[in-house]
C-alpha cells in the first residue's frame, strides 16, 4: 500500500451519552480513494466527524500522515491536510460564488489555483459573481468540493457527494473525483449511492452498528457485489 496518509485504530466515539462509533479500522494509502458505505445510520458521517475531532468524545487512534491526531484541535487536524465537504455543503448565502471559494485559509502545499479549479469546475467559472442562493443544488455541491481544494488540503473527506443531485451533475462530479486522484489526492468517500462509488475506488470499507463490518477490495468487488448489495440493502 506504500505510505499510509491516514490510519484509523480502535475508534470510539460518542455524543452525548450515545456510543456512536465501536471500534473502527482503516486505512488508506497516499493517492487512494477509499469509500465507507453503509445504510443510514451506520456511523459513516460521524467516522469523517470523528477523525476531524468534530464528534464529540472520541477515543482510539488517528494518525495523519503519521502524526497522532486524536488529542488535537479540529483547526490543529485540518492543518496536518485534511478537507472536509460535509453533506449540508454548508455555502454562505450572501457572498458571491467566487468569495466563498476564497474564504478558507490555505492550510498546505497541495491547493489549486483559482483558474486550475475553474478548469475543473466549468460551472463556477460562469456562475463566479452569483450569489450563494442563486447558485443549483449540483453547483452549491461543486462549491463546496472547490472550496477545499484551494486550501492546501491533500486528504479529501467526501459526505455524500452526490445526494439528491441529477445524473449529469452525479457523472461530472465522477470525473473531477477521478482528476484528482490522477493528481495525487487521497480521498475517503462516504457514499449511499453504490453505482458511482464503485467504479472509483480502490477499496471498500462496510460501516455497520459503528464498526467496520467488511472490507472488499477492487480486485473482489466482481466476486463480492451480492454481498455488498446485501449490506446496503439495495
Amino acid at each position: 500500500m506504500g505510505d499510509l496518509a491516514l490510519k484509523v485504530s480502535d475508534l470510539n466515539a460518542w455524543y452525548g451519552e450515545s456510543h456512536i462509533l465501536h471500534g473502527v479500522n482503516f486505512e488508506v494509502g497516499k493517492g487512494e480513494l477509499v469509500t465507507l458505505l453503509g445504510r443510514n445510520g451506520a456511523g459513516r458521517t460521524t467516522t469523517l466527524k470523528a477523525i476531524l475531532g468534530l464528534a464529540g468524545r472520541r477515543t482510539g487512534s488517528v494518525k495523519v500522515n503519521g502524526i497522532e491526531a486524536i488529542g488535537l484541535a479540529t483547526h490543529r487536524i485540518a492543518r496536518l491536510g485534511l478537507g472536509y465537504c460535509p453533506e449540508e455543503r454548508g455555502i454562505f448565502s450572501s457572498l458571491s460564488c467566487e468569495e466563498n471559494l476564497l474564504l478558507p485559509p490555505v492550510v498546505g502545499k497541495a491547493g489549486l489555483s483559482v483558474d486550475e479549479i475553474y478548469a475543473m469546475f466549468p460551472n463556477l467559472k460562469e456562475r463566479r459573481n452569483s450569489q450563494g442562493t442563486r447558485l443549483s443544488g449540483g453547483e452549491q455541491q461543486m462549491l463546496a468540493m472547490a472550496r477545499i481544494l484551494r486550501s492546501g488540503a491533500d486528504i479529501l473527506l467526501l459526505d455524500e457527494v452526490t445526494e439528491g443531485l441529477a445524473p449529469v451533475i452525479v457523472q461530472a462530479l465522477g470525473r473531477v473525483i477521478r482528476q484528482l486522484k490522477d493528481k495525487g489526492f487521497t480521498i475517503i468517500l462516504v457514499e449511499q449511492n453504490f453505482r458511482f462509488a464503485a467504479p472509483l475506488a480502490d477499496r471498500h470499507y462496510v460501516i455497520e452498528h459503528g464498526k467496520v463490518a467488511e472490507v472488499v477490495e477492487k480486485a473482489e468487488l466482481a466476486a463480492k457485489t451480492d454481498l455488498l448489495h446485501e449490506y446496503l440493502g439495495v
